[in-house]
């Protein structure tokens, strides 16, 4: 019979890609080393290798924890049955704050995502594709025509540049709050939304990400 996982493993888990996220977002990925992120979280370093194999596999766990409960928030949105622009703005007010409440993470998956190996990469891509693509759908069911235009999927890249640098310049600890953001961004973006023009454009962004970079 397989041994099942002491109590307290998940825990133990999550304060460890915590600790390692601070750590990769205060200092960089290759600067910080698996000894200072044992000591960040008061464990062994054997203790540490019992969670994760590698460096590398801790960089790829926080991505991929981090990827996985975005997307679980345009499930959780979609969920609701909101009309379309109700639902827009619940998907950015959404993401504003799990930005907020994930900087360390989100900044990891910005910077750091590119020291994953070939498969781990092509892995987190496609679950950014994913969310990118029900953004974008978003957008499309507000203003149908956008999507035979190819201009739906460049104007939520537009939209996830508001929001993606947020943590280079809005402090935690300043007097404007992710929760006071949430709606500027989305009123900023619905207030232009009705005047874009429509003309003859390449898709030239099908291949963008969550992040912003480019997919390939």
């Amino acid at each position: 019979m397989a041994r099942g996982r002491a109590p307290g493993f998940d825990a133990t888990r999550e304060e460890i890609l915590a600790q390692a996220a601070r750590l990769f977002a205060n200092q960089g990925f290759p600067a910080t080393s698996m000894n200072q992120v044992a000591e960040a979280c008061e464990v062994s370093k054997p203790t540490l290798y019992h969670y994760v194999r590698d460096k590398h596999e801790l960089l790829a766990q926080i991505c991929q924890s981090h990827l996985q409960h975005l997307a679980h928030l345009v499930d959780e949105v979609s969920g609701l049955g909101l009309p379309p622009e109700d639902h827009l703005r619940a998907l950015i007010h959404r993401f504003v704050q799990a930005y907020g409440e994930s900087q360390n993470e989100h900044r990891v998956l910005t910077e750091d995502m590119k020291f994953l190996d070939e498969d781990h990469r092509a892995r987190m891509i496609e679950v950014e594709r994913q969310v990118v693509a029900r953004f974008a759908d978003a957008v499309a069911t507000i203003r149908p025509e956008l999507r035979g235009a190819h201009l739906h999927k460049p104007l939520t890249m537009l939209l996830f540049g508001m929001i993606n640098w947020t943590f280079t310049w809005l402090r935690p600890d300043g007097a404007l709050t992710y929760e006071a953001v949430a709606p500027m961004v989305a009123d900023l973006f619905f207030g232009g939304l009705g005047a874009v023009k429509i003309g003859p454009v390449a898709d030239g962004v099908s291949g963008l990400s969550v992040s912003g970079r480019p997919a390939s």
